[in-house]
């Protein structure tokens, strides 16, 4: 049910709203992880294909940020202040938009997929990524949906029914893969689709679908405190519409400008070889575990913060962004000790290669240097999102990639001809450069006065 997040302990109010959160997400990364362990038994290549696509992939997921951060201020902001019709506005204009932008986002991916594909890596890796990668296009509607739900529910208080739909998404799809991509599942007498790669692709958003018609139901049913009406999302606002576009416009260029960095740094990775590549991937993959629990305390953050903000509580929004810096920091100072003395070992359950075992520690070690700064700058920066002073995050991402770890990464190897490991300290490097701004826009304080 929805909660009233402008009362109570900060702390407690904290964790009620973000372990669901950080469950959800981390059911959906361990199936991120065990996708890669079925995909590792096709090649190397495979696991390299889908590290390059996925890359390609986030790209576009500006247009899920610009409306997604947009839509956290406005409901959160609109039910802290008890305007239950703008935030049934803000819920119904918010997955209208994204199903809009996702198909437009779809297209254009799909239109430059192959060319850009092949900027990357050889024929074989790339026929594979094409065969992976048009499915997952086909269903970015329903992917962008499903987050505009599981948002709308959080920022009304409501965390654990995303945490159990997530939950339950992960399991279907972590059941599906093998069925749908193998022969026979191996270590059984199971007969399976034998789709190869493509069968992970299908089992990724038939998951997807279910999960996204369920919460669907839930937050449209009125039994979460809320109704928005169905009719209404086949009719644009274009007061609702314009600030969807202009709150999280900033927030959606960092995450474009971002993930476009994440494409050049991808090509000075592969200059390595097709081993590097899929080493880079996999360790990604594990990186992106330790993300999940810093992606729920924020979201739990920004929920509290939204609603606190509506309610013109500052001090109280504040004390939670502090509070969620130091809890990011210490949950990935414990994931940096895991990689540092177990790093191989986490590699090795995703790829067997030895040479991809070493690569990827190398990776995970040098690169996540940085991290404990990065973890901190996701607490303080939930303020941003939930105030909707969204331009922070811009300068957070060109900076870091574009003038510091790029630059440097053309100079190591492009001038210098150093190794590979100063490919992965560059990431280090960036990462300290994003905390010293997050650290620079939350003190200056201009969040604590605006409002959606």
């Amino acid at each position: 049910m929805a909660r009233d997040l402008t009362k109570g302990s900060i702390i407690k109010e904290l964790l009620l709203m973000s372990i669901p959160t950080m469950i959800g997400f981390s059911a959906q990364m361990i199936y991120d992880l065990v996708d890669m362990f079925w995909i590792g038994h096709i090649s190397t290549a495979a696991q390299a294909s889908v590290g390059i696509f996925a890359t390609i992939f986030w790209v576009v997921e500006a247009l899920n940020e610009i409306i997604g951060t947009s839509s956290i201020s406005l409901i959160s902001q609109s039910y802290g202040k008890k305007d239950y019709e703008k935030t049934n506005l803000a819920i119904e204009q918010t997955i209208t938009f994204k199903f809009v932008v996702a198909i437009i986002g779809a297209i254009s991916i799909a239109l430059f997929l192959k060319p850009l594909m092949g900027s990357f890596a050889k024929k074989e890796v790339v026929d594979l990524g094409i065969k992976y990668g048009y499915i997952r296009l086909f269903f970015l509607p329903i992917m962008f949906s499903s987050f505009s739900v599981n948002t709308a529910l959080r920022c009304i208080g409501d965390s654990k029914t995303p945490m159990y739909i997530m939950i339950f998404s992960s399991i279907l799809n972590i059941i599906l893969d093998p069925f749908l991509m193998f022969k026979t599942i191996p270590g059984t007498s199971i007969q399976g689709l034998n789709m190869g790669i493509s069968g992970a692709a299908v089992s990724t958003i038939i998951s997807q679908s279910i999960a996204f018609i369920i919460g669907f139901y839930l937050l449209f049913s009125g039994k979460r405190g809320i109704k928005p009406s169905i009719f209404k999302l086949l009719k644009l606002n274009f007061k609702m519409d314009k600030k969807l576009i202009t709150i999280g416009l900033p927030n959606g260029l960092e995450v474009f400008a971002r993930n476009l960095s994440m494409l050049v740094i991808l090509k000075f990775v592969s200059l390595f070889g097709t081993t590097v590549v899929a080493a880079y991937a996999v360790g990604g993959r594990i990186f992106g575990f330790v993300f999940m629990p810093l992606m729920g305390l924020s979201m739990g953050a920004s929920s509290i913060i939204g609603q606190s903000l509506g309610a013109n509580l500052t001090t109280r929004a504040a004390k939670t962004a502090k509070l969620t810096a130091s809890l990011a920091s210490l949950i990935t100072f414990t994931f940096m000790l895991l990689v540092f003395f177990k790093g191989e070992v986490l590699i090795s359950f995703l790829n067997s290669d030895a040479q991809v075992i070493l690569y990827g520690k190398e990776f995970m070690i040098f690169s996540s240097i940085g991290l404990i700064f990065v973890a901190y700058s996701f607490g303080l920066s939930s303020v941003f999102s939930a105030s909707g002073y969204n331009l922070p995050f811009l300068f957070m991402s060109a900076g870091s990639r574009w003038l510091i770890q790029i630059p440097l990464l053309f100079i190591f190897i492009k001038i210098l001809n150093l190794p590979l490991i100063w490919v992965w300290l560059s990431f280090a490097f960036g990462d300290f450069f994003e905390f010293l701004i997050s650290i620079y826009f939350y003190t200056k304080g201009k969040w604590k006065k605006i409002r959606t």
